[in-house]
């Protein structure tokens, strides 16, 4: 009521208020009258949500033939006899930091995947880069597939060789202009997500990242993988050194013709 003090609803535990008269405060002001609605910026931002309750056998096949009814790229989802069911997921790859590989290792055939050749384990020679900033792979899995099975199986694609704790796989919302993610703990179901949200990635789309716990944990890279990230370092310092020298270059020059073309004019 004194200093009409305002705060956004997700601040509001983190508000501490020393009021001069506390009683008069909260006699005439309660505290959800003093909360504002959440800002409505396009952040991106963590969010939590209640896990849905299991549906039945019934609810499931009502849902794929809802979900496969909306389906307009022949990706549909099958029900099988005991109650589980196949589908396709697609993953973002946003990764910031480069992965480790095999170095010297041809690409797989189909014959390495038929047989379940692991090709990164031929040599021992490795080496690092990145991978294509948001790049899309397309899975085939089962509703009994888990996120951690879904990192692994990503990996192997990509015969990444990094410990699989490294990543994390989310998944991204939007809502009211906001871009919202989670981070699915290993033992969700990705099938099952995809199954609730629909087929349209706007509702609903997994993205595989880094798994960002706080500060780098720099012990859990080997001496080369350390090494590496200095190069790439390197590089990408002088990379933007260049940058910035090629950017001033050309405004001198453009000064220059400036200067040049206005001599001997008036003023």
């Amino acid at each position: 009521a004194d200093c009409r003090y305002t705060c956004h609803q997700e601040c509001r535990s983190l508000i501490q208020l020393d009021c001069r008269r506390p009683g008069q405060c909260q006699s005439q002001l309660s505290p959800e009258s003093t909360l504002l609605p959440p800002c409505s910026q396009n952040v991106t931002q963590t969010v939590e949500e209640e896990k849905p309750e299991p549906l039945t056998i019934q609810e499931i096949k009502q849902k794929i033939e809802k979900y496969n009814a909306k389906v307009t790229n022949c990706l549909l989802m099958k029900l099988n006899d005991d109650g589980t069911y196949t589908g396709f997921i697609k993953v973002h790859l946003k990764l910031r930091r480069p992965v480790t590989v095999p170095a010297g290792i041809r690409p797989q055939s189909i014959y390495d995947a038929l047989k379940e050749v692991n090709l990164a384990n031929m040599t021992d020679k490795r080496t690092s880069f990145y991978l294509p900033l948001d790049a899309i792979k397309q899975l085939h899995i089962s509703s009994t597939t888990t996120v951690s099975e879904v990192i692994q199986g990503l990996l192997k694609k990509f015969m990444v060789v990094d410990n699989p704790q490294k990543f994390a796989l989310f998944k991204e919302m939007r809502k009211d202009g906001q871009v919202l993610f989670q981070k699915l703990p290993l033992t969700e179901y990705p099938l099952y997500l995809r199954l609730l949200a629909g087929p349209d990635t706007d509702v609903l789309s997994f993205v595989l990242k880094e798994n960002e716990t706080g500060e780098v944990e720099w012990d859990a890279f080997s001496i080369p993988e350390l090494q590496n990230f200095l190069m790439i370092l390197d590089k990408e310092e002088k990379d933007k050194i260049q940058q910035v020298q090629r950017k001033y270059e050309k405004f001198k020059q453009r000064l220059q013709q400036t200067l040049k073309e206005a001599r001997g004019k008036p003023g």
